[in-house]
């Protein structure tokens, strides 16, 4: 066990982590509910040893070693580090604690240390991306603790150090193969497409044409394939115009693309005006194209002096350009910093609400959404087709083009939809996942590091109020799946992802059941308006705050239903087996009585 000055020391560390601990007591009831909801990832377990996945294997096993908990204290227990999680278990509790972190969600891996009464005691802080924060302690003189930040840092960081993620190790075997979730001709086909306005082009079938862009690409049936590369040069990292979603009545159209290379000197590019107008043309109900610029104003006349832009009236001359303030990645990774700071480990409850307002997180939700129900009126209302772009064409690019289309389409509102939707519009479009999650790689003060896939999850719970978005989520970081991997569809073909990792839809795929809303009613061809106001939008805290067991947490009235429903299903199987044995003692009664009248049985009548 611990030395008297250890523990010592870890009392120190306690009071310096937790000093604006949440003020009053807490009743022995309020500790013990704490400890339950600490589960999900501090959950029980009744093994003596790390749980591992098939292709998991230990690295390191120390023992002595103190979890400081902002919420129970220190906790002696046991560390595990293996090449997939850092696994605590207590020695001293029963039953156990157990703290079981993906290593894919540790973001930083930091020394810390004290003097305590002559006791040369270490400790380490790790930060993590899924906001919270953990810390250890141990005893330096130990052999095996000089191993232990060794291994945590490389095995967290595996990239930064010459190792492949876990993903590549993991050989679970699932009764659905997800990597088949999502065709792009299947899913061009359900859109009605190719037809006499649009087709399907291979001209980026050796991705030369854009390297960050998909092989499939859906163009207007009279661009010629020079033409195209001329665009191509036009707009930011090649990233043309290319059509993600078509209204199957209008036919009005959702295109995405980056910036053009407009320049200080208002360069222009005849074969992009033509293909712009050329996109307009398909739709015949409306004789104007609507660009929606996602940055601020400001920023793109910024770009535009460093060789970038945005399309003028003058160029465009049937086009209506319209900027909608979103701000920039930076402006999103510090205010998701900012959330962090308030929930995590204390909450400051006289101050709450305006700490939350401070953070201006739900005030950039809300803009994303406002962005996305514009283009989805657009489209739905005024039958106009509508370009969107940022500056590089990913990021508010395909937050605002997947929020549209799951307003537009019921298809994407269902579990296979929604798959396809983030396979279609994330992953296949080069969402840098690679680099704005930062996966294996230490240098976590890297400027292209934003929560831009969260933010966009968050948009969808408040439509939705989803609880499998958290899994989603769970496993953007931590690198069991192979689904959020590098960062486009051609590096995912170099690395033979889809062969040598497993799919994310394939979990959930394999357990519809866990994930179903049983509130869901398919409404076909019906649009979905949220309220982008702020007094409509609320924090997410099953999310932000499921660290923190003193938050009351979020119970989606859908989940209680499908208990309810649970309930009912097993009282009618019993209903079920009653009347049946009810049937059978009348019958044989019957039997045995001969001449006798015959009775028979009442059957049960429920009403559930």
């Amino acid at each position: 066990s611990p030395t008297g000055s250890h523990v010592e020391w870890c009392k120190q560390l306690i009071a310096a982590t937790i000093s604006s601990q949440i003020s009053g007591s807490v009743p022995s009831e309020g500790v013990s509910r704490d400890y339950r909801a600490l589960r999900d990832g501090n959950k029980l377990a009744q093994m003596e040893e790390a749980p591992l996945f098939p292709g998991e294997s230990i690295k390191v096993i120390a023992k002595d070693v103190m979890y400081i908990c902002p919420f129970m204290g220190a906790v002696s227990g046991t560390l595990t580090v293996t090449d997939f999680r850092m696994f605590i278990k207590s020695v001293e509790r029963d039953p156990p604690f157990v703290v079981d972190v993906p290593l894919g969600v540790i973001s930083r891996v930091e020394k810390i240390g004290v003097q305590s009464h002559g006791d040369n005691s270490c400790g380490i802080e790790i930060v993590c991306k899924d906001m919270r924060n953990l810390r250890l302690a141990y005893k330096q003189e130990e052999q095996n603790r000089l191993e232990i930040f060794e291994n945590l840092v490389t095995r967290a960081f595996p990239v930064s150090n010459g190792l492949p993620l876990f993903a590549f190790s993991y050989k679970e075997k699932f009764a659905v193969n997800g990597w088949k979730v999502y065709d792009p001709m299947a899913e061009y086909k359900r859109q009605g497409l190719p037809n006499e306005s649009w087709k399907i082009s291979k001209i980026n079938s050796t991705y030369e044409l854009c390297d960050t862009y998909p092989a499939v690409l859906v163009v207007p049936t009279s661009v010629k394939d020079d033409d195209l590369s001329k665009v191509a040069a036009f707009r930011a990292k090649g990233r043309v115009p290319v059509l993600s979603w078509i209204h199957p009545e209008s036919q009005a159209t959702i295109t995405r693309c980056s910036q053009p290379s407009v320049g200080p000197n208002d360069k222009r590019c005849k074969e992009d005006e033509k293909y712009l107008q050329t996109i307009m043309d398909a739709n015949a109900q409306s004789h104007k194209l609507i660009i929606f610029d996602a940055r601020q104003n400001s920023v793109a006349d910024t770009n535009k002096a460093k060789g970038g832009g945005y399309e003028s009236e003058s160029a465009y001359p049937n086009a209506e350009l319209v900027f909608l303030e979103i701000h920039n990645i930076h402006v999103m990774r510090e205010s998701l910093r900012k959330l962090k700071e308030i929930v995590y480990p204390t909450i400051d409850e006289t101050r709450w609400l305006s700490n939350v307002d401070s953070t201006h997180w739900l005030e950039y939700i809300r803009m994303l959404l406002a962005g996305a129900v514009r283009i989805a009126d657009k489209i739905e209302s005024g039958k106009t087709s509508v370009v969107v772009h940022c500056s590089d064409g990913w990021d508010r690019t395909a937050q605002l083009t997947a929020l549209a289309m799951l307003m537009l389409d019921s298809y994407y509102r269902t579990i296979k939809g929604f798959e396809v939707l983030v396979e279609k519009e994330w992953i296949s479009f080069g969402d840098r996942f690679a680099m704005r999650v930062g996966h294996g790689d230490d240098d976590h003060a890297d400027a292209d590091r934003s929560p831009i896939f969260l933010q966009f999850i968050d948009c969808v719970w408040q439509m939705t109020k989803q609880l499998f978005l958290i899994t989603i989520l769970d496993h953007l970081y931590s690198c069991l799946f192979g689904t959020f991997l590098c960062n486009c569809e051609k590096e995912r073909l170099k690395e033979e992802v889809s062969t040598k990792t497993v799919s994310l839809w394939s979990y959930i795929n394999s357990q519809l059941e866990e994930f179903t809303n049983p509130f869901y009613v398919n409404y076909e061809n019906h649009v979905l308006y949220p309220v982008a106001s702020l007094n409509h939008l609320e924090l997410w805290v099953n999310y932000y705050i499921r660290w923190n067991p003193r938050m009351r947490p979020q119970v989606p009235i859908h989940q209680n239903l499908k208990e309810l429903l649970a309930i009912r299903t097993e009282l009618q199987k019993k209903v079920e087996d009653l009347q049946r044995e009810a049937a059978t003692r009348s019958i044989s009664s019957s039997s045995d009585r001969g001449s006798s009248p015959s009775h028979s049985a009442t059957p049960v009548h429920t009403s559930v």
